[in-house]
């Protein structure tokens, strides 16, 4: 009884039987080379968001706690949040906290911003000296609002480079004057590129002191004093930060007299963290599943194509057995060639996904990226298909009796 053919052969005899049909083989590899650069390309996209959001977080501060007034109910629904923390909130954080470096408490307001015959529309903060630090700011010219500022009500104003190049195209900012609500400041300083965080420009906003915020612009409330936007408070350390947590909830509690629901919520820089990263993570790999659909059509594909291939070498099949070849080295032959088509199919793809990926991370603000064990896995799983989908065509073939065979010859 004949042996079963060396394996080198047989990968010859596949190899040399896909070359001589090239249009066939690129169609069937076509599926899989568009499916695996799916899921390059999606895995990428969807990595890329999840790095995106998780740096413009870190431009929010190290160790920053966010004091947000309002009901988790509120938030849900959309309401105005109520006027529920106030200036006092924040001194006593910074005085009765121990786990608090330091605490920067902010107004917030849009306003229409305008230097001589040139207007914008803004952002404007009302802060103190501590929102530079708590907030990881920098000025790049000129100096921050100080103390001084902020206990005198100063007119003075603080802009983003964005909002500078809009109102002062010319250059010369600092020293000049701009008008807020027909109040005039003094530009005193401008601050450093920081960019966007969830969308909004950093680097188009305007800061005044708080003081001269409520004094000006926002008024003082009869019944609450002065409403805060929200309270920003930098834990000592990164160890501090549960601990700090703890705290000002249990401060706020006390100061507001709560029995059941918050009026307040203090959220981490992690708990955003988290929620990005269990957002992104299922984007991810829902994008990753809508590739994997792509890859399995593919392999369909092959299939379909090799099943054609029985029919049309069903005289080859029969002559081979006929001259001593083996069911097994039929199966295995087509198995090779299925694998093949895959693997190679599985590599073409990957270029072309990386390819996608790099034209992502050229043109948009999304840093897409793609890592070495995604891609190893992505192309081990489109050998997989192509060998899996590859066994009914094989068997087949490996099945086909060869008197009747050699009949349509």
């Amino acid at each position: 009884m004949a042996s079963n053919l060396p394996i080198a052969e047989t990968v010859g005899m596949a190899l040399k039987t896909l070359k001589a049909n090239r249009l066939r083989s690129l169609l069937t590899m076509l599926g899989i080379v568009i499916g695996n650069a799916s899921v390059i390309t999606l895995v990428g996209v969807g990595r890329g968001a999840q790095n995106l959001a998780e740096s413009q977080l870190s431009n929010l501060g190290a160790n920053v706690l966010f004091v947000v007034p309002g009901s988790n109910d509120t938030r849900r629904q959309g309401v105005a949040f109520p006027r529920t923390l106030v200036l006092e909130d924040a001194e006593a954080i910074a005085q009765q906290v121990p786990s608090v470096k330091r605490v920067a408490p902010q107004i917030n307001a849009n306003e229409v911003v305008q230097s001589g015959a040139r207007s914008s529309t803004a952002a404007i903060f009302g802060v103190t000296p501590e929102f530079l630090p708590v907030r990881s700011f920098e000025v790049g010219r000129g100096r921050f609002i100080s103390e001084q500022d902020v206990q005198a009500a100063r007119t003075v104003v603080v802009i983003g480079p964005d909002l500078r190049d809009k109102l002062f195209p010319g250059g010369g900012a600092i020293g000049s004057s701009l008008r807020i609500r027909d109040q005039s400041f003094s530009v005193i300083g401008v601050m450093a590129p920081k960019g966007a965080v969830f969308g909004s420009n950093q680097d188009e906003n305007a800061y005044i002191p708080l003081s001269t915020m409520v004094s000006r612009l926002t008024g003082r409330d009869p019944t609450y004093g002065v409403s805060l936007s929200f309270i920003s408070a930098e834990a000592r350390d990164e160890n501090s930060t549960s601990a700090a947590k703890f705290q000002i909830s249990n401060l706020l509690r006390q100061r507001h007299r709560i029995l059941r629901d918050d009026d307040f919520a203090v959220r981490s820089q992690q708990d955003a963290l988290t929620i990005v990263g269990t957002i992104t993570g299922g984007l991810t790999l829902m994008l990753g599943a809508i590739g994997g659909v792509s890859l399995l059509v593919g392999g369909i594909g092959i299939m379909n194509i090799m099943l054609v291939s029985v029919s049309e070498r069903t005289e080859e099949i029969g002559l081979r057995k006929a001259l001593g070849a083996r069911s097994s080295d039929v199966l295995r032959q087509f198995l090779v060639e299925s694998l093949v088509l895959s693997s190679l199919g599985g590599v073409i793809g990957t270029a072309v996904g990386y390819g996608a990926i790099a034209a992502v991370a050229f043109f948009t603000p999304l840093p897409a990226v793609i890592g070495v064990p995604t891609v190893l896995l992505t192309v081990g799983l489109s050998g997989s298909i192509g060998l899996f989908f590859g066994v009914v065509p094989a068997r087949r073939a490996a099945r086909l009796d060869p008197i009747t065979a050699l009949r349509s010859l």
